[in-house]
């Protein structure tokens, strides 16, 4: 089968809803072991109930991914949880302040995004590493945005902090296939997440327009294919690439 799991070990920060939650279900359907590490307890519980039906291959702690501490304690869990971590898929990303231009743009939300967007994902790869180095099959699946590399984002914080997480990625890429540990970024376009339709409304609502157009958005179901794959040993020629719209 393509994008065979069996046996996997996966850790998903931000895996309650969207693409991570997305991505969760076709790992676990493809024979993996998740767990999911999220700030958004409801959410994260609802789903592994959801994902263990059939079989406990499913786990949820909460963290805050801009807390190290939180991270510290993530992996930990996942280790015992699953008696390793083989692969890491970085999703947790918060957005604030819609169209606000950069003079307008509040400190605190500029350092909030930063530390949820880039600060976290570079602490979960960061305490994920010795563990993925260990598996011998380790893969990190960095999720950003388009609005990173190619522009066009409303929001300062978000394209300033999904920039920071491709370039985090360029610095590291090289360093960890080195240790045998496989590297990929995504760079989604516009997908129909709770954030992202958070997001148009507000977008909407300053901007006075009444209708919102949901046809363009691209299903986080697609994400998550793309993901199964490049997690998969078929996908072990595919190294250091970046996937954008």
């Amino acid at each position: 089968m393509l994008g065979d799991l069996s046996g996997r070990r996966i850790l998903i920060t931000g895996g309650a809803t969207g693409i991570g939650a997305a991505t969760a279900k076709k790992f676990v359907a493809a024979g993996a072991s998740v767990v999911i590490g999220d700030i958004n307890e409801k959410d994260g519980i609802d789903l592994i109930n959801e994902l263990n039906k059939f079989d406990k291959v499913a786990f949820f702690q909460k963290c805050d991914v801009s807390d190290e501490v939180d991270i510290f304690k993530l992996i930990n869990f996942s280790n015992e949880s699953m008696s390793g971590i083989d692969g890491l898929v970085t999703s947790a990303a918060i957005a604030k302040s819609t169209t606000i231009p950069i003079d307008e743009f509040q400190s605190e939300d500029w350092l909030d995004t930063i530390s949820v967007n880039l600060t976290g994902t570079y602490l979960a790869i960061k305490h994920s590493v010795p563990l993925l180095e260990k598996s011998g099959r380790g893969v990190v699946l960095m999720i950003a945005s388009g609005a990173g590399v190619k522009g066009g984002s409303s929001m300062v914080g978000y394209g300033a902090s999904k920039g920071g997480v491709s370039g985090l990625f360029l610095t590291i890429e090289k360093n960890l296939a080195e240790r045998n540990i496989r590297t990929n970024l995504i760079c989604p376009g516009g997908i129909s997440t709770p954030l992202k339709l958070d997001i148009m409304q507000k977008q909407s609502k300053v901007l006075g327009n009444e209708f919102i157009d949901y046809s363009t958005l691209g299903d986080p179901e697609g994400i998550g294919d793309i993901l199964s794959f490049l997690m998969s040993n078929e996908a072990d020629y595919v190294r250091g690439a970046i996937f954008t719209k």
